[in-house]
């Protein structure tokens, strides 16, 4: 026989073998399982937590009924799936049942080893293992199990979590939940496959995930987290159909480990489609009796514009509260599109049609421990009772969202307690929304300085503003206070006051100054774009340190000692960027006056228009500035501690105070009570890879600032006090580092005066910890 058939022979016998032995086992306990049993006596033996009632429900067996060893089997089965025992016996004696137990062991105390990364507090959040209650083994490890998810969200994959018990006395242990955190897995690379419009480099931009780099150890958002792929997908979404491609569509994203499992490879394959202008626009109405003219004015959507579903939207928000004032209940918008694929070109209606007659029956919110019901209620535009509009609570939101004192917020619609009513569920997750900051920063203006501040957005949970920031620097100390009221009286009206003191010591000058003001303001939008400020103010100012050697001008406007000035102002804003949109233009528009009254009568009247843009695939940000300014006293007796200043904030390429009117013979820089500057800027990426964190730019700037009115009778010298243009070109770099962001300018002056003092670099860093 050869050995294939000895093992085939063997096989065969070996398989006959467990046929015999498994039909007598049949045979044997085929009897016993239809055997019946029947107990005078029930008893349990080894609990000692648990009451022998409880255990005695659970098993169900009665005394006195007869049954089946099946029964039994059942019995024991429930007394297990109750989680109370680690191991249960039922023995039959006789005609006595003998259920004999073994508890599980009291949770003692519950405590984690080897987490570093997330704290025990927040550990204990997510545990559902309880002390002083019966050890679960299953439930133990379903928290491992959760522990370990709250890892991978972090970044983390490779953690692992094992439950282990330390065993106390009376049947206690200590469970101890060993955590092995594991690295951070990265983003290594992110990405892109057919685009031909933007450049990865810009799509980056876009998305809230982003590739390791330099700042590594400080982001959290370089790591790869599953549900931010969602949210990337949607960002992505809304950057496209902002600029027209309304196919746009994320086709697939892949996310691979590499070799090493140390960082994740994401590829987001898309396809772009075609950039879609508008033709035409127009209103319709499908509502008997109404006018759609009436509805024209609310329009701002215009033949030759990109496509943009914001826009679009904005537009049907416009009507829909238009139809509020006019009386309208119930009116949709609905935007109807026709494509001209010849000229890739859209017709956009808008149609007025008649909504549901559905009320809101009232606004429940859940989850704010901190924050008052009145907060989240002021975002909302609709109240108990009002016409339910499934746009405006998709608005209200966003708003919530916006505040920034929520972790998350899910706002749903849920039938009400009748047909035609709905009811608005809001649940938040809140935040911390407090900072306490210690840090330090260096400008070549001010030198090296320290900073503390603290700040809380949502002040006692009533969404007010509190801030205290404290600052010193070679050249200057500031203590400043901020408080408010974002809906005051429970309207969109901001209450405000700031206090600031300051106190300077110019390098520039032969004197010091010290300035303290307080200034209640509010504001209110104007438009939806537009705001407006209202303030009074009252401030001292005072001229200290003057030397024998400064300007005689100086030492003048020193006889007059500390002043108060009291005044009235506004400043009105205007920001196109509010929409809030990765936008590709935009731009802002600001000007304020103020009064003084009383003693000192002046105005002071300042202005700025900027506009900026992004060109070539989007990747070069242009932006261009005008400013300027003019303060007319009655007598014209300004003093140095209300003129303007030119800092490299304003202009750069010169010293603080280095250019404008200057005192011939002390060189004392006195201010101006006019300055204009226009500032042209480009910032750009200079090619090198992206984890870096440093791009480019160029800079002109043209300005100048002049006027000090009076001499006040000294007879001094003046020079530049005439409009007396500077002209300075520069490059710049901007660089991202762990200790904050660096710019670094480069200047040179085309055009300059002899006594102004320029300036050929310029550092400026600034950081909180």
């Amino acid at each position: 026989m050869t050995a294939r058939s000895r093992g085939a022979f063997a096989r065969r016998i070996s398989a006959g073998a467990s046929v015999a032995a498994i039909a007598a086992v049949l045979a044997a306990t085929a009897p016993a399982w239809a055997q019946e049993f029947r107990f005078d006596d029930v008893s349990v033996e080894g609990n000692r937590r648990i009451e022998t009632g409880t255990i005695l429900t659970y098993a169900g067996v009665t005394r006195g009924e007869r049954v089946s060893a099946a029964a039994l089997n059942d019995a024991a089965q429930r007394i297990r799936e109750s989680g109370l025992f680690q191991s249960v016996d039922l023995r039959p004696e006789g005609d006595r049942l003998v259920i004999e137990v073994t508890e599980f062991p009291t949770i003692n105390r519950i405590a984690f080893e080897g987490n570093s990364r997330v704290d025990d507090a927040e550990l204990s959040q997510i545990v559902s293992s309880t002390e002083r209650r019966v050890y679960n083994p299953v439930q133990a490890q379903a928290d491992a199990d959760a522990i370990a998810a709250a890892y991978v969200d972090r970044g983390r994959i490779n953690a692992t979590v094992r439950p282990a018990l330390i065993e106390r006395s009376d049947n206690r242990v200590d469970l101890v939940y060993q955590i092995a955190e594991g690295g951070v897995t990265e983003i290594e690379r992110i990405s892109f496959t057919g685009n031909r419009s933007f450049s990865d480099r810009r799509l980056r931009s876009v998305l809230a995930t982003r590739q390791a780099g330099l700042l590594r150890q400080l982001l959290k958002n370089d790591t790869f987290v599953a549900d931010r792929i969602a949210l990337d997908r949607q960002l992505l979404t809304d950057f496209y159909r902002s600029r027209g491609y309304i196919d746009f569509e994320v086709l697939d994203v892949d996310s691979s480990l590499t070799r090493e499992r140390d960082a994740y490879l994401l590829t987001l394959n898309i396809r772009e489609g075609q950039q879609y202008s508008i033709n035409r626009v127009g209103v319709a109405s499908e509502i008997e009796g109404l006018d759609a003219a009436r509805f024209e004015s609310a329009v701002e959507l215009d033949r030759g514009e990109t496509y943009s579903p914001t826009a679009i939207e904005n537009d049907i928000a416009r009507m829909e509260k238009l139809a509020i004032r006019q009386g309208v209940d119930f009116l949709r918008v609905e935007p109807r599109i026709e494509r001209n694929p010849r000229d890739l070109s859209l017709d956009v209606t808008y149609v007025l049609t008649r909504g549901e007659r559905i009320f809101v029956e009232r606004i429940d919110i859940e989850g704010n421990a901190t924050t008052l019901d009145r907060v989240v209620r002021q975002q909302f535009n609709t109240v108990e009772g009002d016409p339910f509009n499934p746009r405006a609570i998709r608005e209200s939101a966003e708003r919530i969202r916006a505040l920034g004192y929520f972790a998350d917020a899910d706002v749903q619609a849920r039938p009400g307690s009748r047909p035609d009513s709905v009811v608005i569920d809001v649940d938040v997750e809140e935040q911390p929304t407090g900072s306490l900051s210690f840090g330090a920063n260096f400008s070549t203006d001010n030198g090296l300085g320290l900073v503390a501040g603290f700040s809380e957005r949502n002040f006692l949970g009533r969404g007010q503003l509190f801030s205290l920031d404290i600052s010193t620097s070679e050249k200057n100390r500031r203590i400043s206070f901020d408080f408010a009221e974002p809906a005051f009286l429970g309207r969109d009206l901001r209450f405000g006051i700031g206090v600031d003191y300051r106190s300077t010591d110019n390098d520039s000058a032969l004197y010091d100054t010290d300035t303290f003001r307080i200034s209640p303001s509010f504001t209110f939008p104007v438009s939806e774009n537009g705001r407006l400020q209202t303030y009074y103010a009252a401030e001292y100012t005072d001229i200290t340190d003057v030397s024998d050697d400064a300007s005689e001008i100086i030492k003048a406007e020193k006889e007059e000692a500390g002043v108060w000035t009291n005044s009235v102002g506004y400043n009105y804003s205007y920001d196109s960027r509010r929409a809030g949109l990765d936008q590709r233009s935009g731009y802002r528009l600001r000007f304020g006056q103020e009064f003084g009254v009383g003693d000192e009568a002046f105005i002071k009247t300042t202005a700025l228009a900027s506009a900026e843009t992004r060109v070539w695939g989007e990747d070069v940000l242009l932006r261009a500035t005008v400013e300027g300014g003019v303060l007319h006293h009655e007598d014209g007796d300004t003093r140095v501690t209300d003129r303007f200043f030119l800092g490299s904030r304003l202009m750069r390429g010169f010293e603080p105070g280095g250019i404008g009117p200057r005192d011939a013979d002390s060189d004392d820089a006195l201010g101006g009570n006019k300055y204009a500057v226009t500032r042209l800027e480009a910032e750009f990426p200079l090619g090198l890879p992206e984890d870096y964190g440093i791009s480019g730019g160029l800079f002109a700037d043209y300005g100048s600032v002049w006027d000090i009115g009076s001499d006040r009778g000294t007879g001094a010298e003046v020079l530049y006090d005439d409009y007396t243009p500077r002209a300075v070109v520069g490059a710049s770099i901007f660089w991202d580092t762990p200790i904050g962001p660096l710019r670094f300018n480069f200047t040179e002056a085309l055009q300059a005066e002899e006594r102004d003092e320029t300036r050929n670099f310029d550092l400026t860093i600034s950081s909180r910890f």
